[in-house]
């Protein structure tokens, strides 16, 4: 494998003693440290899949790093988002990843971009670097990301996590196949959960995002072989690891042999996402959790639906109310009347509705949705609920 990058820079003594396993190493030695000073790696994304790929390039001596990413640390991003500490709560992740990764390396460079990566940005920070590292959770970034990489020729280190399941691979349309040659479309809106939906093991992004970094470090210094063609799924609970071939698909849009997108598209509408004017307005299927407090409180006649997963309701309940898991909604119609007041509530709304959109389609009519949910709930009735 060839380098892709070529660099005449010295390193100080200081920098010499820091690296010095490396230095070691014929792999890497001095023409690969340098060849990692010289570089530029930018990083979509500071959370699970950015922070331990932040952490080991910044160690490794990339000499420059951008980091994209518009969210503040959260508590609940601690299980997992090593780069971050309570220090930083409620601060802006860049913030706090600057200084972790300054104080692990002072010979490095990071610069950071406090907005989210759009296409009306991507033009402007994708061609300054070398290569980029995806650590975004959602498909329009996602195509994003890749398109912008193939437009500009540079390697998409890819990586994406789930429960106990991590995906990663290179996507370099100068050598292999791209993200579109493997998903030439999206899913539907709403299939794939998101892990604030489904969960995931903390560690997991620790495992697929260090994968990133070494495949960034390999395509830097020219050695072993990269991801470029292969799609590397890891099973934790199984701890396995397999390999699926993919190839170039000759008429992909982007890369193929015939391109038809040769700038940035709208992904949001490309996955079917479209933004509502009030994403807060309160429809005619809703009912907020102070109307629900109200109903409880004046002792109303209605049937509580929690489409939760069980386990979720040894965190916390409303109510010893009925439990039926959204997957599992259709083979439990038995245990719902169609004449009953139903209230369908889960973690955030976003099950629920989908629960009250099935229901409506089967013949039910006198159904609500928990506007926002439990974390509705506990924000504005109850506080002492706790949040997940």
């Amino acid at each position: 494998m060839s380098t892709i990058i070529d660099s005449p820079t010295t390193l100080s003594n200081e920098e010499i003693l820091r690296y010095s396993r490396h230095l070691i190493m014929p792999e890497v030695g001095m023409s690969g440290q340098r060849k990692l000073k010289e570089a530029s790696v930018l990083l979509i994304g500071a959370g699970g899949l950015g922070s331990p790929a932040a952490l080991y390039l910044a160690a490794a001596g990339v000499g420059r790093i951008g980091i994209v990413d518009f969210d503040v640390v959260d508590s609940s991003n601690l299980q997992r988002q090593i780069i971050h500490s309570e220090e930083f709560l409620g601060k802006p992740k860049l913030k706090s990843a600057k200084k972790r990764l300054l104080g692990l390396n002072p010979h490095i460079h990071i610069d950071t971009y406090e907005t989210p990566f759009t296409s009306a940005n991507a033009g402007e920070l994708v061609p300054q670097y070398d290569i980029v590292a995806d650590g975004t959770d959602n498909f329009p970034t996602r195509y994003l990301v890749n398109d912008a990489c193939v437009l500009y020729g540079k390697p998409n280190v890819y990586g994406s996590i789930f429960r106990f399941e991590g995906q990663a691979s290179v996507f370099y349309a100068k050598e292999g196949p791209c993200y579109r040659c493997l998903y030439e479309e999206p899913p539907p809106p709403g299939l794939v959960p998101s892990c604030a939906e489904g969960g995931v093991l903390g560690v997991l992004p620790g495992i697929i995002g260090t994968i990133q970094a070494l495949e960034v470090i390999k395509l830097i210094i020219g050695q072993g072989e990269p991801l470029i063609g292969r799609l590397l799924v890891f099973d934790a609970l199984k701890m396995s690891f397999r390999e699926l071939k993919l190839r170039k698909n000759p008429d992909c849009p982007v890369c193929g042999e015939n391109p038809t997108i040769h700038e940035f598209i709208d992904y949001e509408q490309f996955c079917g996402i479209f933004p509502t004017d009030d994403s807060d307005a309160i429809t005619e299927d809703d009912v907020t959790v102070r109307e629900l407090k109200q109903k409880i409180d004046a002792g109303e006649d209605f049937f509580l639906l929690d489409v939760r997963e069980p386990f979720e309701r040894e965190i916390c309940k409303l109510q010893d109310d009925l439990v039926i898991p959204l997957n599992q909604l259709s083979e439990n119609l038995n245990k719902l009347n169609t004449a009953d007041d139903i209230v369908i509530y889960c973690r955030s709304g976003a099950r629920s509705m989908k629960a009250l959109n099935f229901l409506k389609d089967v013949g039910f009519t006198r159904l609500k949705n928990l506007k926002g949910g439990i974390i509705a709930w506990a924000n504005e009735i109850d506080p002492n609920m706790p949040i997940y």
